[in-house]
């Protein structure tokens, strides 16, 4: 059975404004090395037989442009993780057929062995499950999901999935990770005819229905924005977890680069250039305008284009409040 690794492309990233806009997505970004997330994704997943994006139309030529090996499926609509899954995964069973798919998003960091780990999941599809990977939580984050692990399975390569939960309080968020629970982080193996079954049980049962009647614009319509979290694993009874073998930050927000570049021995994480004077565990990124901080700590500031955001790093996540001002007003 043939590995497909399908990625995910189709989003903006808007807790990454300025350097994330409209036009210029997270995964086209090269945030910490010389090339963008996508790349690296791709890069990551060279073990698999056949690569594929799925992206949406404003994005497929530069998807094309950065990876010109994988096959490239355009999305009728955007319409969260659901509906996006439900059609690569039917249009890769049309192109390939019998196969293992492991979907994966296109804009993460991830450091350490991560084929082993991506084998046990598409094992686990192999054997009828869709599999999810958790993560081993660093911290009590409240800007995840979390997944309740069961009983162990395959002589404990891979486990029951008890309960996905939302993403949580902070002092929720310190009782999971006490629990050891995992952080959920979007990844997922199934086969074609395993997920489309599950799928077709849930709110994307029109979607699927029209995609076998070759129709997905209509399945589009006739369908809401959904996660594939809440469309299809929170419900199925056929759902496990493979624990990750490898450390993982989903970049979702600008604090995140704290952890994923060098920082200076005053906790400083800088991309782009920068003075800092007096400052201490900020975090400070630009393409080309020069910053300079004095007497400042725990802030971001980026500069992007014609854009400056300051934003206290613990206020990180509000960034989408500005977001949705602006492109209520067709500035994003």
């Amino acid at each position: 059975m043939d590995t497909v690794a399908l990625l995910l492309a189709g989003g903006t990233g808007t807790r990454l404004y300025p350097a994330s806009r409209s036009d210029r997505p997270k995964q086209f970004l090269e945030l910490n090395g010389e090339r963008s997330l996508l790349r690296r994704t791709a890069d990551r997943v060279g073990f698999a037989d056949h690569v594929y994006v799925a992206t949406r139309e404003a994005y497929a030529d530069r998807v094309r442009d950065i990876v010109p090996e994988v096959g490239v499926l355009v999305e009728p609509a955007a319409k969260d993780t659901g509906p996006a899954l439900a059609y690569a995964t039917h249009r890769i069973r049309d192109q390939v057929g019998s196969c293992a798919v492991l979907c994966l998003p296109s804009d993460h960091s991830i450091r350490g062995a991560f084929e082993p780990t991506a084998n046990v999941a598409l094992d686990a599809a192999r054997d009828g499950f869709l599999a999810t990977v958790g993560v081993e939580p660093t911290r009590p984050a409240t800007g995840y999901g979390y997944i309740e692990p069961g009983g162990d399975l395959d002589d404990g390569r891979y486990r029951e999935v008890a309960a996905f939960r939302e993403k949580p309080d902070a002092d929720t968020a310190r009782d999971y990770v006490e629990r050891g629970w995992l952080w959920n982080a979007g990844m997922f193996a199934w086969t074609p005819d395993a997920f489309l079954a599950a799928a077709r049980d849930g709110p994307l049962r029109p979607l699927v229905d029209a995609l076998d009647d070759g129709e997905p614009e209509r399945g589009f319509e006739r369908v809401d924005a959904v996660s594939v979290d809440y469309a299809v694993m929170e419900d199925t009874d056929n759902a496990v977890v493979v624990p990750a073998d490898f450390d993982w930050d989903d970049l979702g927000s600008w604090d995140a680069l704290a952890r994923v570049l060098d920082t200076d021995s005053d906790g400083n994480a800088v991309l782009g250039d920068a003075l800092t004077i007096d400052t201490a565990d900020s975090v400070l990124a630009s393409d080309d305008a020069h910053i300079t901080t004095i007497g400042v700590e725990n802030l971001v500031v980026a500069a992007y284009d014609d854009r400056v955001l300051v934003v206290p790093r613990e206020d990180s996540q509000r960034v989408r409040d500005a977001v949705r001002e602006l492109r209520e007003d067709g500035l994003f």
